[in-house]
């Protein structure tokens, strides 16, 4: 009987183990960049999937998306959502993911968040946005969530999605996500007044936005393995007019031919 008694509670701890942690990577992606990092970070962690539905779908028109969550976000109505498959009581690990829209998560984000349950887990944010809105749309997950715990996100720009698969597997790595050892990033340097040299990094990262990023004052820098990285202070104005600081990460691959690209913009 003890010994019985013994594999059962072998056999219990073991089925416990396998439920620990259970990860799903539950995202809402309008135009497919979001969606391919969802399907990047699936493939690395070998998690569950799903993607969040409108009921009524986005248009994937950039101006009518515009017109139609400035209208929900104005009204305060979120838009109705297709029933998940998924349960979210059977995850401890959410990968949560979704465009930038207004500096932070997009309007499906929204009403997720209001009609599901995420109390007691762990949410790991991932986003795609145009210039910059991590950092924003987790403070805002922390707000609308405040009995899960978010943890550090990834964000990536559309322009350089092709980026992601590197990326993520430094970032599952560094947080544990995922079996491996990365070699740790050094620290920027101290910032220090712009040169032309730096100056004209600086322009031919972020010259070709279809909106003005400001004038560069100070830069850190920092040299890695495969890449010369550069964190830019700079001054312009905000949504409102007013004038307003940023910090803007460019880096410059070392493969050759490679040219400078901006990585994020935290306002």
């Amino acid at each position: 009987m003890a010994m019985v008694a013994c594999m059962t509670s072998a056999c219990t701890q073991q089925k416990a183990a396998e439920n620990t942690n259970r990860q799903l990577v539950l995202y809402f992606s309008e135009n497919g960049a979001t969606k391919a990092v969802a399907e990047e970070l699936q493939k690395q962690l070998g998690a569950d999937i799903e993607a969040i539905e409108a009921v009524e779908p986005y248009s994937g028109d950039f101006q009518k998306t515009i017109e139609r969550s400035n209208k929900e976000r104005e009204s305060g109505q979120t838009p109705a959502l297709k029933d998940l498959k998924s349960n979210i009581a059977d995850y401890d690990v959410i990968f949560l993911g979704y465009p930038i829209w207004f500096g932070t998560y997009a309007m499906p984000i929204a009403t997720l968040v209001k009609e599901q349950d995420f109390a007691g887990k762990t949410i790991v944010p991932f986003c795609t946005f145009g210039s910059g809105g991590l950092n924003t749309s987790t403070d805002a997950l922390m707000k609308a969530l405040p009995q899960a715990t978010i943890k550090k996100g990834y964000g990536v720009r559309t322009a350089r999605v092709a980026a992601a698969e590197k990326e993520l597997d430094r970032f599952l790595k560094e947080n544990g996500y995922k079996e491996g050892e990365v070699t740790p990033l050094p620290d920027y340097s101290a910032q220090e007044p712009v040169t032309e040299e730096d100056k004209a990094i600086f322009d031919a990262a972020c010259s070709d936005y279809q909106f003005p990023l400001g004038t560069p004052e100070t830069v850190g820098k920092r040299t890695t393995d495969d890449s010369n990285d550069y964190k830019f202070i700079v001054k312009g104005k905000g949504m409102n007019g007013e004038e307003s600081t940023s910090t803007i990460y460019v880096t410059v691959s070392k493969a050759e031919g490679a040219k400078p690209e901006f990585t994020e913009v935290v306002r």
